[in-house]
């Protein structure tokens, strides 16, 4: 799937580089995916013909901006904003439900662990504080029975993670019965039937839709946004949003 595939470069200077990740590619190679043989960072390399430095990560499913620096000073000066929350990340996501207009998830998080990655890790360490701001884009009425309910509802949320705990926003919504549509691991099964076989959509539906940065040298504000794919716009044209 991955060979020859040309990854959309959003933002590009001598320091920094954004890309637009898709669904199902990972950010580098890992452990846990031992089988993958494609995944950003090295498609990234091989495309600009130098090495790149991550500086933050996405899950596999979730697609978006992606933000790497072409020298370990930039990777060092950027991983200091990460650190100190001093970046904004904006998602959209598609859930289960009729959120509320908007809220405020204060819920800590427990260090979620990989079985092989994380063999080292002190497991028991206390939940971390973990806060996600979210605000209630659109909401669509299907005609369709799931479960106990004769209509399905479902909410177009944008959503703005304050901290950036591992598959904080998917465990968030999921904490909130607002389970994010296409996730297999967090999210309700017989939800995820009926968008893969009434629409064809066999991804997680949250995509990192923009990050907002501090330029680490010109100290310029830096917005840079990614766009939609396929099956994303092709829920919002079938949903009417």
């Amino acid at each position: 799937m991955w060979k020859d595939f040309e990854l959309e470069i959003l933002y590009r200077d001598n320091y920094l580089v954004a890309i637009n990740k898709p669904s199902g590619l990972l950010v580098h190679k890992s452990m846990i995916d031992r089988h993958e043989i494609y995944f950003a960072m090295m498609m990234l390399r091989d495309q600009l013909g130098m090495w790149v430095y991550p500086i933050h990560r996405l899950d596999k499913p979730t697609s978006g901006v992606l933000l790497f620096a072409l020298d370990s000073e930039s990777a060092r000066r950027m991983s200091e904003q990460f650190a100190n929350h001093t970046i904004q990340k904006t998602y959209l996501a598609i859930v289960r439900g009729y959120t509320g207009e908007e809220g405020v998830i204060d819920h800590a998080l427990s260090e979620k662990l990989d079985k092989i990655a994380d063999k080292k890790v002190n497991v028991d360490k206390e939940p971390q504080e973990a806060v996600t701001h979210f605000k209630r884009v659109a909401t669509v009425e299907l005609p369709h029975a799931i479960g106990r309910y004769e209509n399905t509802r479902y909410s177009l949320v944008e959503v703005h993670p304050k901290t950036g705990r591992k598959h904080q926003i998917r465990r968030h919504m999921k904490h909130i019965s607002h389970h994010i549509l296409g996730d297999t691991k967090y999210g309700r099964g017989e939800h995820n039937k009926f968008i893969r076989e009434k629409y064809n959509c066999n991804r997680l539906l949250l995509h990192a839709s923009k990050l907002e940065i501090t330029h680490p040298y010109t100290h310029e504000k830096l917005d840079i946004f990614a766009s939609l794919d396929e099956t994303f716009l092709f829920l919002f044209d079938t949903f009417g949003w």
